[in-house]
């Protein structure tokens, strides 16, 4: 699919990019701000920015977007099951001074 979107006198040049250069900024910024949302996997973000799953993850901090995105309910989970996990191992919290 292509898309078509009229982009205003002078943003361009206000930005000082090259056709090019702005075109692939702007499906960055789409990409990461689908991929912030949650709209959209990390590798289909890549996709649309045209760079490898790795190459986006690592551009994000550019944008402000956190790499690792996910929700607080996925958060508790992680949290849990690495707690679950220490008990199996036999490992216990590291003592505080």
């Amino acid at each position: 699919m292509e898309m078509k979107i009229p982009i205003p006198e002078g943003v361009q040049e206000t930005l000082k990019l090259t056709e090019k250069e702005f075109s692939v900024e702007a499906k960055v910024l789409l990409a990461a701000k689908l991929y912030e949302l949650g709209r959209l996997s990390a590798g289909l973000a890549a996709e649309l920015a045209g760079m490898e799953r790795l190459t986006f993850l690592s551009e994000l901090g550019r944008y402000g977007t956190p790499a690792i995105n996910l929700r607080d309910e996925e958060v508790t989970k992680e949290i849990e099951t690495g707690r679950q996990m220490n008990k199996i191992r036999g490992w216990s919290k590291p003592k505080s001074n």
